[in-house]
């Protein structure tokens, strides 16, 4: 496997590696990951990374404001090896976040079911009754003057989990347009939330491979 820059593709696109069966990318905030509805914004990483490598397929997302590591798939096959694996939670991924306060503990665990809420959607909340299950991993990085560092590595991949979690813990991410109240969206500008580390088995022979970004605040 050879590691390609954005230079050598050529493409603009922050490219972290590609081969034969796989493209991985660092997202930048503020980019979707696939095209909205019409007559939404088009423009996404999906569309970009298959200008620059024709047949790339999608195998997940990361939302719009949230920055990071996602790994495209070059062909069919490649494609299904990586969503069965997501499918079957053998995916580690790895954020870090910047939040509001300072949580007591150095480390826990949030298990709270997520459900849309349907009357604002796209918008998630915490349901025990119909809520699917969701899991998050957290320990303490750093404390700053009135925000945390989190590490945060989520067992599920429900749609806004980490900023519904951490909301529901009582610190939700700086700059979160969504979930965050005034003052933590003033806080920052942007989401400060980052996929740092995504590592899986390599579709080609099987191999467990690890993919990183650098945190960008």
């Amino acid at each position: 496997m050879r590691a390609l820059t954005a230079e050598t593709v050529g493409t603009g696109l922050r490219i972290r590696h590609a081969d034969a069966m796989l493209v991985v990318l660092d997202k930048p905030s503020g980019l979707l990951s696939v095209p909205a509805k019409p007559p939404g914004p088009q423009d996404c990483l999906e569309a970009r990374v298959r200008a620059a490598f024709p047949g790339a397929l999608l195998v997940h997302r990361l939302d719009r404001d949230t920055s990071g590591v996602m790994v495209f798939a070059r062909n069919a096959l490649a494609q299904r090896h990586l969503n069965w694996q997501f499918e079957r939670r053998q995916v580690r991924k790895g954020y870090v976040a910047r939040v509001r306060g300072h949580p007591q503990a150095d480390s826990g665990r949030i298990d709270l079911p997520l459900i849309c809420d349907w009357p604002n959607r796209p918008r998630q909340m915490v349901c025990h009754l119909r809520g699917k299950p969701a899991i998050t991993d957290w320990r303490v990085l750093a404390r700053e003057a009135g925000a945390t560092r989190l590490q945060l590595s989520p067992l599920t991949g429900r749609s806004h989990q980490l900023r519904v979690h951490l909301l529901a813990l009582g610190h939700p991410i700086l700059g979160d347009p969504f979930y965050g109240p005034p003052e933590a969206q003033a806080a920052a500008d942007r989401l400060q939330l980052h996929a740092e580390s995504l590592a899986f088995r390599h579709p080609d022979g099987g191999a467990w491979v690890e993919f990183d970004a650098p945190v960008p605040f």
